[in-house]
């Protein structure tokens, strides 16, 4: 089988079979694509013919483009459950990459927006809102949404008006692997959602064909996360700081306060849809070190 083929018959795969969201195939088709190309520097014309040098070979030359760490660690991922799923499907004798080692993904803290920071935030969005503008209304919901629920922006995007329940507070979400979760949210977003949903979203569809999304965009259409991110970016970008501007970054920071709040992590891995408790550790050190460093200003004695 050529790498073509065997690419195209996994990305379907993990689309149908998997579950996976767009974004991870796009990822995956991605790396694989890297390594059909080597294969063409090499001579190789069939995925009968990778083996484990091979794919240390392509992965060092990952590493000598200057890639880093988190991305190497992604390919080394890709090919491996590319392998895998060629020999299950009886196209290679042996499993070449279930030895391909990469090197440790660079794990560095989320960011986390302070309680003020969020407080300046809402307050802006607020006057904007109170102006009446559709538009205005949409943002301040989902920005609402986004930091009280911790969803994902694929996530939210990806809601329908069947999937919110106002009188409850709660949303159904669809999350990766086609994982269903409610997750609760407070009184604030709800009073953003029903102001959208009544005073906004209308304006946004009239005359347009209906349709089932929650937030649409200034067409009626569904609404893009490209769009989302250009939200979230242009609120966070002023506060200044580190780390990524984006819509996670709200994610990251509903999950820390949680657990300053003390919730517990179990409770938060269900909220956030986390297959593995050790994705939502990582916000257990941020609260620790939001601690110490409250500890070292505070105590007499730190």
């Amino acid at each position: 089988m050529d790498f073509d083929s065997a690419r195209d018959g996994f990305m379907a795969y993990l689309s149908a079979e998997r579950g996976y969201s767009q974004h991870t195939v796009k990822a995956y088709s991605s790396d694989l694509s890297a390594v059909a190309e080597y294969a063409e520097r090499r001579n190789l014309k069939t995925v009968q013919e990778l083996n484990l040098d091979f794919l240390r070979d392509w992965l060092y030359e990952s590493a000598q483009q200057g890639l880093s760490k988190t991305t190497l660690a992604r390919r080394s991922a890709s090919v491996r459950s590319f392998t895998s799923w060629l020999r299950r499907q009886g196209q290679l004798e042996s499993d070449p990459g279930a030895r391909l080692k990469s090197p440790k993904a660079e794990q560095s803290l989320p960011r986390v927006i302070t309680v003020p920071q969020l407080e300046g935030i809402f307050a802006g969005l607020s006057e904007r809102a109170s102006e009446g503008g559709p538009g205005a209304l949409r943002d301040q919901a989902i920005i609402e949404l986004l930091y009280a629920s911790g969803l994902r922006v694929s996530e939210l995007v990806g809601l329908a008006l069947g999937d919110l329940d106002l009188d409850r507070l709660t949303v159904r979400v669809m999350g990766k692997g086609s994982k269903e979760r409610i997750v609760p949210f407070g009184a604030p977003a709800a009073s953003a959602l029903t102001d959208y949903l009544t005073q906004a979203r209308p304006l946004l569809v009239a005359k347009k064909v209906p349709t089932q999304n929650f937030f649409v965009g200034a067409r009626g259409g569904k609404l893009s996360t490209r769009a989302v991110y250009g939200l979230v970016a242009s609120l966070l970008e002023p506060l200044g700081g580190s780390g990524p501007a984006g819509p996670h970054a709200l994610r990251h920071t509903a999950a820390t306060h949680l657990l300053d709040g003390g919730a517990d992590l179990r409770i938060v891995q269900e909220m956030l849809g986390h297959a593995s408790m050790g994705t939502t550790q990582i916000y257990t050190h941020v609260s620790m070190e939001r601690l110490t460093s409250s500890y070292q200003q505070a105590h007499p004695r730190a």
